[in-house]
């Protein structure tokens, strides 16, 4: 009899283990194809693979307040990935944008659901540094993942830093496959 116990008692932790495993995949995405660092380039792979045209035609300038949001996120290149995470010590996606913006003042939901309603929702053609942008990173049209723009490219190739549960902080491209196609929308909070 204890023995069966003792079995149940494992399957039981072992779902448990799983469940959580899931939650974290989900609530902030999975990085498949991701830029390693700062400087890393992406080629533009959107023609070549059909994927959405999603290039921004911003003009190049951008205020004073985004500069220093855009430095404060670049401090924290590398972090680990930590579900629930808003420290240096480790971040979950949207504990890296209420960081970031509550270390300039600006206060933003601690979900990237409810981030998602926060602020103007824009056309990604008008995305600049410093907006967000939302990701269904399980499929779907439900938000789980979100990032801040960080660069717009030459070509107009969008560029955002995020923290992934595979690499941590680090910087990405619309015009990567993954993120690409899990792309849902962007808002505009300042």
């Amino acid at each position: 009899m204890n023995f069966r116990i003792l079995k149940l008692q494992s399957c039981v932790k072992t779902f448990a283990i799983l469940g959580i495993s899931a939650s974290v995949a989900v609530s902030c995405g999975s990085s498949k194809s991701v830029s390693k660092s700062k400087g890393s380039t992406t080629k533009s792979t959107a023609k070549s693979e059909n994927l959405r045209k999603l290039d921004s035609k911003f003009d190049g300038s951008i205020s004073g307040s985004m500069k220093n949001i855009l430095k404060d996120a670049e401090r924290y290149l590398g972090a680990p990935y930590k579900f629930g995470g808003n420290s240096s010590s480790g971040f979950d996606c949207s504990g890296l944008t209420t960081k970031v913006f509550d270390e300039n003042g600006l206060k933003l939901p601690r979900r990237s659901a409810d981030q998602a309603n926060t602020g103007k929702n824009i056309d990604v053609k008008e995305a600049k540094p410093g907006d967000l942008l939302f990701f269904a990173t399980a499929g779907g049209s439900k938000v789980s993942h979100v990032g801040i723009v960080h660069t717009i490219e030459n070509d107009g190739e969008v560029k955002f830093i995020h923290a992934s549960t595979s690499k941590g902080v680090i910087i990405s491209s619309l015009n990567e496959k993954y993120w690409n196609k899990a792309y849902l929308h962007t808002q505009r909070v300042l």
